[in-house]
């Protein structure tokens, strides 16, 4: 089992920026390519971004590409979300998540946080 608990969501203007922290634990955070997620209301849990489990590899979503960057530290057993000029359609509860697989699939993907609300103001 590996559990999951994000932070950092919140309320911020369009242009600013947010972090996002997922903080794992349980089985060996290393072993597994951690994700992020998204769903707005009304709508499909969406990818974001997803970052191999040795950290050397990312992948986008290209409505996010050049503005949030992924990382990890395996040290900590986080991963992280930098999110910067956000935009009101970024608006939405977004979820980490691990897999042993290099997926963008949700269905693909083990365990799953609760979740942290972002909303950006227009």
């Amino acid at each position: 089992q590996v559990q999951l608990v994000e932070s950092g969501g919140g309320l911020v203007q369009a242009g600013g920026s947010l972090r996002l922290s997922c903080a794992a634990s349980g089985r060996t955070f290393s072993n597994y390519a951690m994700g992020w997620f998204r769903q707005a209301p009304g709508k499909e849990r969406e990818f974001v971004a997803v970052i191999r489990w040795s950290g050397d590899s990312t992948n986008y979503a290209d409505s996010v590409k050049g503005r949030f960057t992924i990382s990890r530290d395996d040290a900590k057993n986080t991963v992280y979300l930098q999110m910067n000029s956000l935009k009101p359609e970024d608006t939405a509860v977004y979820y980490c998540a691990a897999t042993t697989r290099w997926v963008t699939l949700p269905q693909w993907y083990d365990y799953w946080g609760q979740g942290t609300q972002v909303t950006v103001s227009s």
